[in-house]
């Protein structure tokens, strides 16, 4: 049987990988990677870039992708068989990953690399690697590395375990309303809730309302019933929490994870986790980033509760509510943009039909950066998701899917991720292109018309996008610091 995480010839090949896939690759590569690092840590191995990029960094740039591959189908297409595939795989991967980051040999041979043989990119990919080896525990003995190895598996574990309980709280809940509980809804939304109900197995009656945030939010926004606004909120707010379905309570975890964290910290010489947060990043030390948020409360506090005391003005006036509670807040805010501004954040879905959308971002990037975007084909893994290419001057420089619409099995939120970073390959002397994968959360259209989004939707489709065009656009050949590695922030 041909193994598709092994094929590296181009793309992932998303529709054909299945969780029978994940063990057996991660054995074939995992043992790749390790005859690498037995390789460039041999004493009479030369200490140069270019000699351990050539050996190490191809392997564990493939091991890197397809481990990606399986990471990103966890969050976006979750299923039983594929969760046991990536949890019974994880704590092989992060104890490679651990041992790499900390092996002292390994350290030594980077240290003896003389920076004046590499160019900056090279540099500062070096300069990197150096400080995260430190990170890594490579400068721990004995016990203490033990110990570090087995807090970074417990970790992973427990972070994994901490998303699977949010997914599956989120999945869980379901309410079936009459069609009087959606007064004030938008019609759309309310399409939506119905098709969701004939969708189920049995073919529901009433109209689904979820916890996904195109459901989940024009509820608290538009809709009248304050029961209605009460019932999906606590459920919202309680979810993987102790208030909740005890199956999926974190509060246990997060313990766990702090106290992981703090003891992370003190065998690398840190007084505490913000400390050794803030090591990579832009900031220097805890306390410039608490001194930066309180400036920041203290000046946008007094705005904060002038627009508390108009909301409970407007609420006890016009909409007879003299005691606002968190479920109303929403709804209070959508009234009085309609009365004071005749703003609706419904009308204004209207003119951002996602197509639309879309084909406007687009014409922005290709007049800003002097590039084509083209629709491209690849290997999915939704019908929903869409490829394309970016060229210039006939030239493509970088593809990216667009997985918009929410669904069962996928993780909230929005993010960026890479599927293969721009990399000049030691291996081969050719140019990697680099690969983006944008990943949103927006409501699906109905009876085949385009899906409409939010203004919020718009700016997030934007911002999402522009960690894509850092990623996509760099012009950075060291893949450890070509796009959107290696950044502080």
């Amino acid at each position: 049987m041909t193994n598709p995480l092994l094929d590296f010839d181009d793309l992932p090949l998303f529709d054909q990988i299945r969780p029978e896939h994940v063990g057996p690759a991660v054995d074939v590569l995992l043992k790749q990677a390790e005859v690498a690092l037995e390789e460039v840590t041999a004493p009479d191995f030369p200490a140069r870039w270019d000699a351990i990029a050539k050996v190490l960094d191809v392997a564990t740039e493939r091991f890197s992708r397809a481990w990606g591959a399986v990471g990103h189908l966890n969050a976006v297409a979750d299923t039983p068989e594929l969760r046991a595939a990536y949890n019974e795989a994880m704590p092989r991967v992060t104890a490679f990953w651990t041992q790499l980051g900390s092996d002292e040999r390994l350290y030594a041979k980077y240290k003896a690399i003389d920076p004046a043989t590499l160019n900056p990119e090279q540099a500062q990919a070096h300069k990197n690697a150096v400080r995260n080896f430190v990170l890594g525990g490579a400068e721990l003995q004995g016990e203490a590395k033990k110990r570090y190895a087995e807090i970074q598996e417990r970790q992973a574990e427990l972070s994994q375990k901490f998303s699977e309980h949010a997914l599956d709280a989120t999945d869980a809940f379901a309410w079936y309303a009459e069609l009087a509980d959606l007064d004030g809804l938008p019609e759309d939304v309310i399409a939506a809730a119905r098709a969701a109900a004939e969708a189920e197995a049995e073919g529901k009656d009433g109209y689904k309302l979820t916890l996904k945030m195109p459901c989940y939010l024009p509820v608290m926004q538009f809709a009248k019933s304050s029961a209605l606004r009460e019932r999906l909120y606590r459920a919202y707010v309680t979810r993987a929490s102790e208030f909740g379905d005890p199956a999926f309570d974190n509060s246990a975890l997060i313990t766990e994870i702090l106290a992981l964290r703090e003891e992370e910290a003190k065998l690398l010489g840190y007084a505490n986790f913000g400390e050794l947060s803030v090591v990579p990043k832009m900031a220097e030390s805890p306390e410039q980033v608490v001194k930066f948020l309180r400036d920041l409360a203290a000046k946008a506090r007094p705005y904060g509760e002038r627009d508390v005391a108009e909301l409970r003005e407007f609420a006890a006036k016009e909409l007879g509510l003299a005691d606002p509670q968190p479920w109303d807040w929403s709804y209070i805010g959508e009234k009085l943009k309609e009365a004071r501004y005749a703003f609706s954040e419904q009308e204004v879905k209207q003119y951002f039909p996602a197509p639309k959308v879309l084909a406007g971002l687009f014409k922005i990037v290709e007049t800003l950066f002097e590039v084509n975007i083209r629709r491209d084909s690849a290997p999915v893994w939704h019908p929903t998701v869409e490829f394309y290419r970016i060229e210039r001057n006939g030239q493509k420089v970088g593809q990216f899917y667009l997985d918009p619409s929410a669904r069962v099995g996928k993780r909230g939120g929005a993010w960026m991720d890479d599927v293969r970073a721009r990399w000049l390959r030691p291996d081969t002397g050719t140019l990697q292109t680099p690969v983006a994968q944008l990943v949103c959360n927006f409501a699906e259209g109905v009876d085949g018309k385009p899906p409409l989004l939010t203004h919020d939707d718009v700016i997030t489709l934007f911002h999402e996008f522009g960690h894509g065009l850092h990623h996509m656009l760099t012009q950075v050949n060291e893949r450890d610091v070509s796009g959107i590695s290696g950044v502080e922030w």
